[in-house]
Formats: C-alpha cells, structure tokens, sequence
C-alpha cells in the first residue's frame, strides 16, 4: 500500500517505502543519566540492525490509573533531559503532548509530538500539533473504530500539515484488557499515511494491577512480529533496562536486553514482505504552508539525526 514519507528530525524517514523504523524508549522520564544511557544502547543497538530510530520517553503520563502514581518529571524539566538526549545522543526525540497549552514549549524540542490514544479525537489539540508543521503521531483510541481514525487525520490535514503517523495500540475488550486486531493496520494504512504498531501498549492490562495497570509482557514479540508480517512503517516499543522496577508501565515494556534479538527477527520478516510487495513510494508530503521542509527530508539513512 502506497504511504506518505513522514520526515522525523534530519535523517529518520517513515513511509513511502523507507525502512522500517523504531520508536522506543522508557514509558516515563525518570532522570537524566537514565534517558542518556537508555538512549545510548539503544541507538548502538538500532544503528548494528540497520533500523532508523526515534527516543521516546514520557515527560508526562497524565492518564495514570492513580493520582498518587508517578508521572514524571513535568513539562519543562522533561524537555530540558530531551533536548540532551537529542543533542549528546543524537538521535530524534518524541513525548506525548496532553493539553493545548503544552503544544508550543513541547515543539521547540521534540522532533515529534505525540497524542496520546485516549486523546486522538480532541479537536483543539489535534489542530494545534497540526498547526506546528512538526510531524505527529496519533495513537488511536481504545475506544476507536480503526476506520474511524480517517477523521483524525483529516482533522490534522486540514491544518496543511500531512506529515502524519497513524498508531495501533489495541481495542478494549471487556475490562482490563487490550486485544489488537491487526485489520486495523491494513485499514489505517489505506489512508494514505504511514501506519505504527504498539507492541508494547498492546499488551497493556489497563487497572489490572488494582490502583496500577498492568501487562503481559510475553505476547510482545509474537504481536510486534505479526505486525511487521502484515505490513507496517515502524513499530513502537517502550523499552527499559530494568522494567520491573520501572515507575511506569513495568509490565508491559521490552527488556532492553531482548531487543537485539527481537529486531532482528522483525527486519527478517520485513524484508520478506517487502519482497514480495515491495512498496510504491509516494512524494514526501508537504510541509504546512509558510513552513520550509524538514532538514534532511527525503534521505533514507538509516539511522539517527
């Protein structure tokens, strides 16, 4: 299926027939020295499976289970840890944004702006990212139709920027539980843009640890690899060093130590899917009026900015 390119940072591209790509990080911010060093394994380890790569990390997690859960370290203290890990590691960078007033500071920083899947019908927010011109990548909602998700990105087109990724991270099925019904990267992608799965939210057992959410970790790599077989642009995986002592979504995110392994399985798949569909690429769409193209728009590098 024929996508956009989306352009993230000055070397990362997605869509359009670029290579399958990576958004991963730690579910929240948790200090400097952490987000440096998670940051730094984890482009060595991107940059030795040949897979462009994007670093994720939450400076805020509003949609906490309990008040009294960690969010992280707050919008300008996080933004601060993100633009070192953007300059010392090199590498894109990309947060969730929650609220409109968080859209301007966040894009002076992020390569990326993210909206959070429980938020990806909210109309100011969706223009207000969109009026950026930064790339955005909407999570669909758990409560969302994957067919329905046309009208997100149309409330994100209009705005003039098309530089629009489109994530699965699972529907809810019954109470406290995900299921991901891989239909819906075949229909998001008939879209036109670029399609991402979740394989770690996937997995996610919202309040199933009481005041806290939990997952079933195990069922991460079989999901990523069934993505990656039906055809997508990237995939996105929180990753941790040591997530069971992680502040935020343990259960559920990658060990870092298992990612070599597991990407190397999912660029064998790719390439096979590529082969026998190989993509027809599209131009790279364009930047919102009055706005240049993105430094290195275009390049296929794998790699980081």
């Amino acid at each position: 299926m024929k996508t956009r390119q989306v352009c993230i940072g000055s070397g990362v591209v997605i869509g359009g027939g670029a290579p399958l790509a990576l958004i991963a990080g730690p579910c929240a911010i948790e200090s400097p020295q952490h987000a440096l060093e998670t940051a730094f394994a984890l482009k060595e380890i991107a940059a030795a499976a040949g897979v462009p790569f994007i670093y994720k990390s939450s400076f805020d997690k509003a949609n906490r289970t309990s008040h009294t859960s960690y969010r992280g370290p707050g919008l300008h203290a996080g933004l601060a840890i993100l633009q070192r890990v953007r300059q010392d590691v090199g590498v894109p960078v990309t947060s969730d944004v929650h609220e409109v007033a968080q859209v301007a500071p966040a894009a002076e920083v992020l390569d990326l702006l993210q909206v959070p899947a429980f938020l990806c019908r909210q109309t100011d927010l969706l223009l207000a990212v969109g009026h950026t011109g930064k790339p955005v990548n909407v999570k669909k909602g758990q409560f969302l139709a994957p067919w329905d998700m046309q009208y997100v990105a149309r409330k994100l087109a209009s705005t003039g920027n098309e530089q629009i990724l489109l994530t699965e991270r699972g529907a809810t099925f019954g109470y406290n539980n995900l299921v991901a019904d891989l239909r819906a990267l075949a229909i998001m992608r008939g879209f036109g843009y670029p399609v991402v799965f979740d394989a770690t939210h996937s997995v996610q057992l919202p309040g199933g640890a009481g005041g806290a959410s939990s997952g079933q970790r195990q069922f991460v790599a079989p999901l990523a690899r069934a993505a990656v077989a039906v055809g997508v642009d990237a995939l996105f995986m929180e990753v941790h060093p040591d997530p069971d002592r992680a502040p935020s979504d343990g259960p559920n995110m990658l060990r870092l130590a298992d990612l070599p392994a597991l990407l190397a399985q999912v660029c064998a798949i790719d390439a096979i899917v590529r082969q026998a569909h190989p993509p027809d690429p599209l131009p790279a769409a364009s930047p919102a009026p009055g706005r240049p193209p993105a430094a290195g728009c275009g390049s296929r590098a794998p790699g980081a900015a």
